[in-house]
């Protein structure tokens, strides 16, 4: 029994959910619009300003696809009504970030600076040369924005240096010593 699943999804008063007879999930707010297809196992409906999924089998895989499509619903409504965001910490000497135009210019100690695309529906911002925000509407892609630039230097062990979330914790290393 999907415990997630079958928890109804609340809609806030100024977004709107369509649901096509294909499966297709339409959700329109003050920040913007999403769409997602539902599996075929899944059905949905509106009714008093909620959303409820139900399921057709109870295959082990079909459960899974029920707590997975409500979380996604319920994130696609947050998202059009709140937004996502997600910071990161840049750490290091003469390690920088900063916004020029559609790329994100990032000296991470490298020979050279990298530029990373930022998306059309992602909006970045630089505090301080080195506190980066992510922010939009879909969560998976502000999470995978902020993990590929993570990935360019990950937080090292020895002397902490890196990109890390905010907030994250990196376990130091003692490094050699001289005998």
């Amino acid at each position: 029994m999907s415990r997630i699943g079958n928890k109804a999804v609340e809609i806030p008063d100024k977004v709107k959910v369509n649901i096509g007879n294909d499966g297709a999930v339409a959700v329109e707010g003050p920040k913007g619009k999403l769409q997602w297809t539902l599996p075929r196992e899944i059905k949905a409906s509106v009714k008093d300003n909620r959303v409820s999924l139900v399921r057709e089998a109870e295959a082990r895989n079909v459960k899974a696809l029920h707590g997975l499509s409500r979380s996604l619903v319920h994130n696609m409504v947050l998202g059009v009504s709140e937004g996502f965001s997600k910071s990161l910490e840049i750490e290091g000497v003469g390690f920088k970030a900063a916004v020029q135009g559609s790329n994100l210019n990032l000296s991470l100690g490298k020979s050279h600076p990298i530029l990373f695309p930022i998306p059309k529906e992602i909006k970045i911002t630089v505090t301080e040369n080195t506190k980066l925000t992510i922010a939009g509407i879909d969560k998976k892609l502000v999470g995978q924005v902020a993990a590929d630039i993570r990935r360019y230097y990950p937080p090292e062990p020895y002397k902490g240096k890196g990109v890390r979330y905010a907030g994250e914790v990196v376990r130091r290393k003692e490094g050699k010593t001289v005998q």
